[in-house]
């Protein structure tokens, strides 16, 4: 299997494809500068106490109040406040975490009404990004992640993960492990550790405590509420993630992050910084790897898989509801039973891609295709399980009910991706009344001859729609011939899958987007 990494970044957002086979299995969509992002900690303020819920709403500075659960606050959570209250009043008297006091850990059971009080300030971290009408959830137990192991503060053990089933390779993981950890860390070795160097993993651990000093530091400055530590770029996570020796490319179409994941790389995989690539086609890049064309087809709420069989996938405030269809595929079988397995276990293998692709989570019920058989059912839970083996997000598979349905939880930590796959007609904006389509071209033309007569931009780059590029581009003396003999030799029209068939764009030489647009198209 070829799986390659496609980051597309644009002025305002960045989108991050992962192919598997060229088959797009993962989609991320980050706004650039964004807040409230997962991992990221900010100094709080309790704004107020709810002991019916055990939880405390803090301001944090979103338009909500984010909401800290007495489950959330972490076994460490007396000590932390204590060291960050004296961090805060006066740095420099601050002793070193390895001499930083250590009080009993909090009480399972017990109320936030005996931790926390109405404005107090608190050092908390995003678990949760908002989603819908919710603020985000928080928790006190920080924690900062590597590669290879996660430091969290305030403890003082070594945990290695349950993935790593050697028992020799868990025991010196261990032992290495303790051997290096500062006094009052704690740390969780990740399945990547397994087979690495004492040096690679010593290298991170020294990383990993210098973003907590970091974050310790700013503090006495920090206004209320402030963030204090940012989570890596989303691209640098993600491979942070699910980087492995299996990719053989990643393409990114913008010099400063294409250096960034470059010299993540290099890190974590010296030797391997070769594999990024900067993208510098004329083509947008996810058209060049046929995404866009994946995005609009498996982003619908119908998707067809296989010999016409398809997909029906809601989203309710509850749950979402996935509904499995034979199409045409039931037709002129005899045996009805096999062919509802077939299509069954196809939708399974589909289902496992959509959770991935649009980050599904909470509750997820699929109605499959009846079947009757409990040798099948079984056959079809197993299935699920093993397509869903690579799903790096928590998950619960329930097997088939009596009525065929399949029950299923996978984590959700941010909102689900929800890709819109229809257009808005670009000539009359949803009022029904266009303007004569021959003359688009003449329009086009004016726009031209504005941008470059005007304007004097003299080099710059057309977008259209595919189609319309065809009909600018065709003939020995094609209409993009005649306006570069015209006007200027620095005009460029490139076809972009992206968008409506009468939708344009023009970008100049730095690839910042003209607004060329007529007043009455503005209207509307």
């Amino acid at each position: 299997m070829i799986s390659e990494i496609v980051v597309d970044v644009q002025s305002k957002e960045m989108n991050i494809a992962v192919l598997e086979d060229k088959n797009l299995v993962e989609l991320q969509k980050e706004a650039l500068n964004v807040e409230f992002a997962v991992g990221d900690i900010y100094l709080g303020k309790v704004k107020k106490l709810m002991p019916g819920l055990n939880a405390a709403f803090i301001d944090v500075g979103y338009k909500k109040d984010a909401f800290l659960h007495y489950q959330d606050i972490g076994a460490n959570f007396i000590s932390q406040q204590k060291y960050v209250k004296q961090a805060i009043t006066d740095i420099k008297k601050l002793p070193t975490m390895q001499k930083a006091s250590i009080y009993p850990e909090t009480a399972k059971d017990g109320s936030i009404g005996d931790v926390v009080k109405v404005g107090q300030e608190v050092l908390v971290q995003i678990a949760k990004e908002p989603i819908s009408t919710k603020g985000p959830r928080l928790t006190s137990e920080l924690s900062f992640a590597g590669r290879y192991i996660v430091l969290i503060p305030f403890g003082d053990k070594v945990s290695v993960s349950s993935k790593i089933k050697t028992a020799e390779e868990r025991a010196r993981l261990r032992q290495l492990l303790t051997s290096i950890k500062p006094k009052n860390f704690t740390i969780i070795v990740r399945t990547s550790a397994e087979g690495r160097r004492v040096a690679e993993l010593d290298h991170e651990l020294k990383t990993l405590v210098k973003r907590w000093e970091d974050t310790i530091a700013k503090l006495p400055t920090a206004s209320l509420p402030s963030l204090v530590y940012e989570e890596t770029s989303r691209a640098v996570a993600l491979l942070r993630d699910i980087y492995n020796p299996s990719f053989e490319h990643i393409y990114v179409n913008d010099k400063e992050v294409c250096d960034s994941i470059k010299d993540y790389v290099r890190l974590i995989a010296p030797g391997n910084e070769k594999i990024v690539e900067l993208y510098t086609g004329a083509l947008p890049i996810f058209d060049n790897f046929a995404i866009t064309k994946q995005i609009k087809s498996l982003f619908g709420r119908t998707v067809t898989y296989k010999s016409g069989a398809y997909l029906v996938i809601d989203h309710t405030e509850a749950m979402h509801v996935i509904d499995v269809n034979s199409g045409n595929r039931a037709k002129g079988s005899d045996d009805q039973e096999q062919t509802a397995i077939e299509v069954n276990l196809a939708a399974a293998d589909e289902i496992a891609r959509q959770l991935r692709l649009r980050d599904m989570g909470g509750i997820i019920v699929i109605d499959f295709i009846d079947i009757h058989d409990n040798a099948n059912k079984q056959k079809l839970f197993e299935h699920m399980t093993k397509a869903m083996a690579n799903d790096r997000a928590k998950h619960n598979i329930l097997p088939l009910s009596k009525f065929c349905l399949m029950q299923i939880t996978r984590q959700r930590v941010r909102p689900a991706m929800d890709v819109n796959t229809t257009e808005t007609c670009p000539a009359c904006f949803g009022t029904g009344v266009v303007k004569s389509s021959i003359l688009f071209t003449d329009s086009l033309e004016r726009k031209v001859d504005c941008l470059v007569n005007r304007h004097h931009v003299k080099k710059f780059t057309l977008h259209v729609h595919p189609y319309v590029a065809a009909y600018l581009n065709k003939g020995l003396f094609s209409l993009s011939w005649q306006w570069k003999m015209k006007y200027s030799h620095g005009l460029k029209i490139i076809p972009d899958q992206s968008l409506a068939f009468l939708e344009y764009r023009f970008y100049d030489g730095d690839k910042n987007e003209v607004d060329m647009k007529d007043e009455q198209e503005i209207k509307g």
